[in-house]
């Protein structure tokens, strides 16, 4: 038996909503991948090939609706990171917009305000990498898999200060 001031085990916000279909791992990893892939889709179009930019912003629109969320942070988040997505196109110079999708995932995750100040570190990384790579198109992947994986970073960061704060 634990001890009467020991706390609850920490559970991730969202795994406790009610989700009218699905289950809330399975829609967390299913929306991720739309998300992520449909970006990379909407990155890598061009001119030539508008369907790919058409199929990469269905599949970040469906990506935002499917995430296990309060319905109105899967909303607000849908039309920024929608905006950043287009903006990627601009090239790697533009990176510095991906903050606005890693700021909807921190609200559609319901992590708590203070888990915010990890879009610090992702906004640097992400400035750093305009500046070296500029609008050299050809290094696009390269910088978004960096800013990636600084994304990555923040958002195990913010789910930390959740833990802590939970």
């Amino acid at each position: 038996m634990s001890p009467p001031s020991a706390r609850p085990p920490w559970r991730e916000p969202t795994a406790a909503l009610p989700l009218r279909f699905g289950h809330a791992a399975d829609r967390l990893w299913a929306g991720a991948w739309l998300i992520v892939g449909g970006g990379l889709a909407i990155a890598g179009s061009n001119t030539f090939s508008l369907w790919v930019l058409a199929l990469g912003t269905a599949a970040t629109a469906i990506g935002w609706c499917v995430l296990p969320s309060a319905g109105w942070r899967r909303v607000l988040a849908l039309g920024p990171s929608m905006l950043a997505m287009w903006l990627l196109l601009s090239g790697p110079r533009f990176v510095i917009v991906l903050v606005l999708p890693y700021l909807g995932w921190l609200l559609v995750r319901h992590r708590p305000p203070l888990a915010m100040l990890t879009a610090v570190p992702v906004a640097a990384v992400a400035l750093l990498v305009g500046n070296v790579f500029q609008e050299d198109y050809s290094r696009m992947l390269p910088a978004l898999a960096i800013v990636g994986v600084a994304m990555v970073a923040g958002a195990w960061g913010a789910r930390l200060i959740a833990r802590g704060r939970g």
